[in-house]
């Protein structure tokens, strides 16, 4: 856990000095983008089904240093994941400027990179603090809530 990247948002899987082929997108491109100083593979949308983690953990396979985990539930604690989310600003603006930079390259890998980073920025601004909600129930339940049930804030 200690080598995972910022970029991965909290859940099981997470990427930590991966390959730097760019063959984790191709796999899952829905769960998967490239960061800018080694190309490794970080975890942006964890998988929420059998057919998605399957997916992810093909990419996973594929990644010739091993450098996936999926111990993340272990790790991570409500407090840990309020104090990632207090920094999604700075996740933002890298997200921005990077993909500002890989959506007019030359190469094609870069400018499918770019799309990649424009669906975290998506996920980021709608849909993910409830999936980071849902995820600290369930690390403090270990199941899923009821509709009935409230799901823990972000904010301290």
């Amino acid at each position: 856990m200690e080598e995972r990247d910022w970029r991965n948002v909290p859940g099981p899987f997470y990427g930590a000095n991966t390959d730097n082929c760019w063959v984790g997108r191709l796999i899952a491109p829905d769960h998967i983008v490239y960061e800018d100083g080694n190309g490794s593979e970080v975890v942006f949308r964890q998988p929420r089904n059998a057919h998605e983690t399957h997916l992810l953990l093909s990419a996973a396979w594929a990644d010739p240093y091993c450098g996936y985990a999926y111990d993340g539930d272990d790790h991570w604690t409500l407090e840990l994941i309020r104090g990632w989310w207090a920094d999604r600003a700075k996740l933002a603006e890298w997200l921005s400027e990077l993909e500002r930079e890989w959506s007019v390259h030359d190469r094609d890998q870069e400018r499918d990179a770019a799309q990649g980073l424009r669906a975290y920025s998506s996920y980021l601004h709608n849909g993910l603090e409830t999936s980071l909600r849902e995820y600290a129930f369930w690390l403090d339940n270990r199941r899923p809530a009821q509709p009935h049930e409230a799901l823990p804030n972000l904010s301290s």
